[in-house]
């Protein structure tokens, strides 16, 4: 049994044992509440034209369907429609939502945090992946991702370890307003400290392909010599497609900073040579756990989410990875 087989195994071992406390915990809810209709929890996501979202969707509605709980989907449309999320907001809360699970489009802004601070007052609010600095908070749900851009860079600081011959990096990443681009990209600089890879530039948008493809391009015009283009998961999607086209004698070694159907594809065919692994879609089904859990307690609860995993290309078990089917999309109200 290879490690990554061992790692997942023993991830997913501890996740059935919080699922069927979870379950249990759900028949004690059901069971208070018996007269009544199924629990509703409303889900907003920034959007679901990263792939990534797509497995945490799929992970929220098979949980949903084990415990017995309906979802409402929502997506603000991007990193940058924060006055959409906030309105999505005041509409859970008018649908009479037992819960909200919010995948923030910004980690801090004035006004989501008023408007979480508003719907908090009668309704349990769970940060969904995404980091949020709200204090009203009843739980969350993700990972820190600053220890995803550390996995990165200590990656390339074994490969490339002082005193061996340099090595440069371009970084494309999301917008600056998005809660896990800056603890992505500290994490990464503080993994490399102590190598010889050095990042030239950093570049943001939001995380479309067809944004992210204006970024690799932009880089890969600028600095068309870089050893390593690090990227989200659809810029790396978009480097894959670009550089099949390039005349580049040396293209630069692809590394993505999060998980998607692409990405594993491009890691079992050789494209993609390292990857974190968040696991997106058990990431939804402790979402759903950490609500029932709340909504049974009354208490609130805090950080709760899978470990990460560093995958490479040399992993042999990359068909063990559970993700979304490809064939799923989730219903958007």
């Amino acid at each position: 049994m290879s490690n990554l087989v061992r790692r997942i195994v023993r991830h997913y071992g501890a996740f059935w044992a919080g699922s069927i406390l979870a379950t249990g915990l759900c028949v004690a809810f059901w069971s208070a509440a018996a007269a009544g209709p199924r629990p509703l929890v409303c889900v907003l996501v920034p959007h679901f034209k990263d792939e990534y979202w797509l497995s945490v969707g799929y992970g929220l509605e098979q949980q949903a369907e084990r415990l017995g709980l309906d979802l409402l989907f929502y997506e603000a449309g991007g990193y940058r429609a924060r006055s959409r999320q906030i309105e999505q907001i005041d509409t859970c809360i008018e649908q009479g939502v037992d819960a909200i699970l919010i995948g923030a489009v910004t980690s801090d802004h004035a006004d989501l945090i008023a408007a979480i601070e508003r719907a908090a007052l009668g309704t349990s609010v769970f940060g969904l992946v995404n980091e949020l600095h709200a204090e009203t908070l009843s739980g969350r749900i993700g990972v820190d991702w600053q220890d995803m851009g550390q996995a990165v860079g200590h990656h390339l600081a074994k490969l490339h370890p002082q005193g061996s011959p340099a090595k440069t990096a371009i970084l494309i990443s999301g917008p600056p307003e998005a809660g896990w681009t800056g603890p992505l990209e500290v994490g990464l600089r503080n993994g490399l400290s102590g190598s010889e890879v050095t990042i030239l530039e950093v570049f943001g948008a939001d995380t479309g392909l067809s944004q992210q493809l204006a970024q690799v391009e932009m880089a890969l015009e600028r600095y068309p010599n870089a050893d390593y283009l690090i990227g989200s998961a659809p810029a790396i999607e978009a480097a894959i497609g670009t550089l099949m086209h390039s005349d580049n004698p040396s293209p630069p070694g692809l590394i993505s900073t999060y998980i998607s159907h692409t990405v594993i594809r491009g890691l079992m065919n050789g494209k993609v040579l390292a990857a974190p692994f968040d696991d997106p879609t058990m990431q939804g089904t402790m979402a759903l756990d950490q609500v029932v859990a709340v909504l049974t307690s009354g208490e609130r609860e805090g950080l709760i989410g899978p470990d990460i995993v560093l995958l490479t290309r040399s992993d042999a078990e990359l068909t063990k990875i559970l993700i979304s089917p490809a064939e799923y999309f989730p219903n958007i109200q």
